[in-house]
């Protein structure tokens, strides 16, 4: 845990859902959202900074009361759910969408991945496999079975998503594709331990709560809290001028911010609301 010096005015307050502001139950708890009422009312804005899909963040989005863009997708697509305003989204190119498919297609290791695009904010799958199965129910979203993924590609996916329950394969997955493909080309991360994801290059939470924070609201990094759990919370992490890692984080999320709160479990969200803004 890093020990700067913390600033204190802060405006924008940013959130991630899964393993932050919400648990295994899937809801935000009553906690957490006082805490979060509680800094509205001094004034800061609460934004949402997800990997989800943007209509499987929606209902957060509302139960938290924001009214900024909501930042979904690890933020290739960013949309304000007032206007249906699109103000970001950003693609990965189809030549490489369909390079990753060839390399999940590998007979070794086909019948270990599920393997998900996400085109035009709709779920693609080869079939419905029992981890597709899990994911859909968890989003609330109707995963589309077609067979062979190529033929959904008429238009570039926002998101490819490659899970499994056998956390090792996906760490080995993300590692042999890193070394496969640079930054400029392919942002690769993992937003939970089972999940193995790939975007444009120019996206995360961090470009994306940059935007939201300068361009949008005009503030600087200083005014703005971040809280994350996971590797795809470390950029917006380190952007904030507060950047909070949950006590569920894996270790190297916690040596990168500023303050670890409790677990989600014992609504840590809320803990370093209070500890930073209240």
């Amino acid at each position: 845990m890093q020990n700067r010096s913390l600033p204190a005015d802060i405006k924008l307050l940013v959130l991630d859902i899964d393993g932050t502001i919400a648990g295994v139950e899937n809801e935000i708890r009553q906690p957490v959202i006082q805490a979060i009422r509680a800094a509205q009312a001094k004034g800061i804005k609460v934004a949402i900074a997800t990997g989800r899909m943007y209509c499987a963040a929606l209902r957060f989005y509302e139960a938290v009361g924001s009214t900024l863009p909501l930042m979904a997708y690890q933020g290739a697509w960013i949309q304000e759910p007032a206007t249906q305003t699109i103000h970001r989204h950003w693609t990965v190119p189809k030549s490489l969408v369909l390079q990753l498919l060839d390399y999940f297609e590998q007979p070794e290791l086909r019948s270990l991945l599920s393997v998900h695009f996400y085109i035009n904010d709709q779920l693609y799958v080869r079939e419905l496999t029992s981890e597709t199965k899990e994911y859909a129910k968890r989003s609330g979203v109707q995963p589309i079975p077609v067979g062979d993924l190529r033929t959904a590609l008429t238009a570039e996916p926002t998101k490819v998503l490659a899970l499994s329950d056998d956390t090792a394969l996906i760490t080995t997955l993300l590692g042999s594709l890193q070394s496969r493909y640079t930054p400029a080309e392919l942002y690769l991360t993992k937003s939970v331990a089972t999940f193995f994801e790939a975007t444009n290059p120019l996206v995360s939470k961090g470009t994306a709560v940059r935007y939201l924070a300068e361009e949008y609201l005009g503030l600087k990094a200083e005014n703005v809290m971040a809280i994350g759990d996971n590797f795809n919370d470390v950029e917006m992490i380190e952007y904030a001028g507060i950047g909070v890692a949950m006590g569920n984080a894996p270790d190297a999320v916690k040596a990168l911010a500023n303050w670890v709160a409790p677990d989600v479990e014992k609504d840590g969200s809320a803990a370093a609301i209070e500890e930073f803004l209240l």
